[in-house]
């Protein structure tokens, strides 16, 4: 689910992953089949980075672009002037007009749908020129003009604004369905993550006509995404940023003595459905912020799985949980080397004082790695080599995670070995015509399960008929097992994974453990919109859990190439994940 390296646990890796090539260059919304040209960034400050106000052709220009015609476009110019600080009485002026003519009466704005979930002004940087219809398209005929009033009507009925309503008409072409209009209006904020959607328009947000209550969530990343360089955000204007506590003991792990903690959710937070997102903890500066910012500005819980079994793992994981009343998987797994990989006990050399391996990653040490330590430690026969030796074989050995394996001797781990150390059972990625190579990249994408498992312990007592599932970049099925193991039934599991492989190592487990309940697989999270997850949801009553970890190949510390973030190609996923999450709590809030 991750890519799983820190700043601390390798170096010199390639981190691109079958599943993570094969989702590059797919559009971020089921409307967006057009090519957007790009525009200028918009600057840190949220102000539109030119230096002079638009002219009279450029505004004419802009607003018809949104909808409105032509001359109601120059009308509204004439009453309220020309220039950049008139460009707010201009818009409201249009949509005074435009609500007159459309609608004989005011429509009563319901509060309880689910727009409510975002703050009206969520459109506002979306190019007003680059709509995904053309002019040529636009019929003039009168029962068109019917078909547009009575969609805008049903979504202003729904709660969205005139404005959100047009954008999303013009956006998404004279032909698109309801189902797709409010898909695309529910989608949109998470749109805005590529520069290409940021669009120069001004920050001040236009006043609603209407006068109906607004019960709107708070949407945070407006101003996180007006740069796209920005990487952290100031937080009461000190720059201050989540920080990684140590030790990495999140709200606490078994046989440790930590703090009793108490936590109090933002609104927001708190389900349906419960959530839970991994990634690497040591990302770059403001992404854990970002992360928590879009997630309902729920703290990350930052934990080193070294407290769960023989490996380091260091990982945040952002969820709305309880905290309290969690147990850990029985039995306890091995916590040392010698006691996990007991043979190799024999062969270890008292100056190798490691009792933990580093993170375990999707690669391997070579061959002629280990020949060349054998042959550096054979020259000093039965004496100990010098500490340059010494320390050259260490750092070799902590970058590879290799062990003993008889006299001067080292290699990587075995597949079978890995699966132990990450909580998975014996040849769970074996067979099935799957690689060598595959099963070490499927299992350094995964979760540890011991750790996941230890939190997710408590759905057990809330859901004792077991539990509807929703996997983001499922993997190799870290959450499936895990839940599995604490004895939580699973019922109906939605499977979003992009690697056929890792839905073939899925597949096989489900069916080798006798599972009774329903998996459907799902390849493209890009693909999983707001009428396919209403439909799966109405079939069997919605999701309990929605759980995942977006790829971490921009966030990893072993990214020399391309550690852009969020801003990153594969890492930009994790908005994908916000994007469902939203949507499934937005349809429930319907249910």
């Amino acid at each position: 689910m991750d890519g799983n390296a820190s700043g601390e646990e390798g170096d010199n890796i390639d981190w691109d992953t079958e599943d993570e090539l094969e989702i590059q260059d797919i559009p971020f919304s089921s409307c967006a089949n057009t090519t957007i040209p790009r525009r200028d960034a918009i600057s840190g400050n949220g102000e539109a980075s030119s230096s002079a106000g638009p002219s009279n052709s450029n505004l004419i220009h802009r607003f018809v672009g949104m909808g409105f015609s032509e001359k109601l476009v120059a009308k509204a110019i004439e009453e309220n002037g020309v220039g950049e600080g008139n460009t707010e009485s201009i818009l409201e002026t249009l949509l005074t007009y435009s609500a007159l003519e459309n609608s004989p009466k005011q429509e009563v704005v319901n509060s309880d749908q689910c727009s409510s979930g975002y703050d009206e002004s969520f459109l506002d940087d979306f190019s007003d020129s680059d709509s995904c219809w053309s002019g040529s398209e636009i019929t003039e005929n009168t029962s068109s003009l019917r078909e547009r009033k009575k969609m805008l009507l049903s979504l202003e009925k729904m709660g969205y604004s005139a404005e959100e309503a047009s954008i999303a008409m013009d956006r998404c072409g004279p032909e698109a369905s309801m189902a797709e209009l409010t898909d695309f209006l529910c989608a949109a904020q998470m749109v805005k993550i590529e520069d290409v959607y940021l669009q120069e328009l001004p920050d001040d947000k236009p006043k609603s006509i209407y006068n109906g209550k607004h019960k709107k969530r708070r949407f945070y990343g407006r101003e996180v995404l007006k740069s796209k360089k920005q990487r952290g955000y100031d937080r009461d204007g000190d720059n201050e940023t989540i920080r990684l506590p140590k030790p990495m003991i999140g709200f606490g792990v078994p046989g440790e003595l930590c703090p009793v903690f108490h936590r109090t959710l933002p609104e927001a937070a708190i389900g349906p459905p419960y959530f839970y997102y991994e990634n690497v903890a040591l990302a770059p500066k403001g992404v854990w912020d970002t992360i928590s910012r879009f997630l309902y500005d729920v703290e990350p819980e930052f934990v080193d799985s070294k407290y769960f079994c023989a490996a380091a793992r260091k990982r945040g994981y952002v969820h709305n949980l309880p905290i309290e009343n969690r147990y850990p998987l029985l039995p306890i797994p091995p916590r040392t080397i010698n006691d996990a990989l007991p043979l190799t006990r024999r062969w270890w050399p008292t100056w190798d004082e490691r009792t933990k391996l580093n993170c375990l990653q999707t690669c391997i040490g070579s061959a002629k790695l280990t020949e060349r330590i054998r042959k550096a430690l054979e020259n000093w026969g039965d004496n100990d080599p010098p500490e340059t030796v010494q320390k050259y074989v260490l750092d070799e050995c902590r970058k590879w995670n290799l062990v003993w394996v008889g006299r001067n001797k080292v290699a990587p781990l075995e597949c079978d070995e890995v699966e132990m150390l990450l909580g998975f059972p014996r040849n769970h990625t074996r067979g099935g015509g799957i690689s060598r190579t595959d099963r070490y990249k499927s299992l350094g994408n995964s979760f540890q399960v011991d750790t996941v498992a230890y939190h997710l312990s408590v759905l057990k007592d809330l859901f004792p008929g077991g539990i509807n599932l929703l996997s983001l970049f499922s993997g190799i099925g870290g959450a499936e097992v895990a839940l599995y193991r604490l004895g939580i039934a699973l019922k109906n599991v939605v499977s979003v994974e992009i690697s056929e492989v890792n839905r073939n190592i899925v597949r096989g487990w489900w069916e080798q453990t006798n599972q009774k309940g329903t998996l459907i697989h799902i390849a493209d999270v890009q693909s999983l919109h707001g009428d396919r997850l209403e439909q799966l949801m109405n079939s069997f009553g919605g999701f309990d859990l929605v759980i995942g970890g977006s790829p971490c190949n921009n966030l990893a510390g072993s990214n020399r190439v391309s550690r852009d973030g969020l801003d990153g190609a594969e890492s930009a996923l994790f908005y994908d994940y916000f994007r469902i999450l939203d949507l499934v709590k937005c349809i429930m809030s319907k249910q």
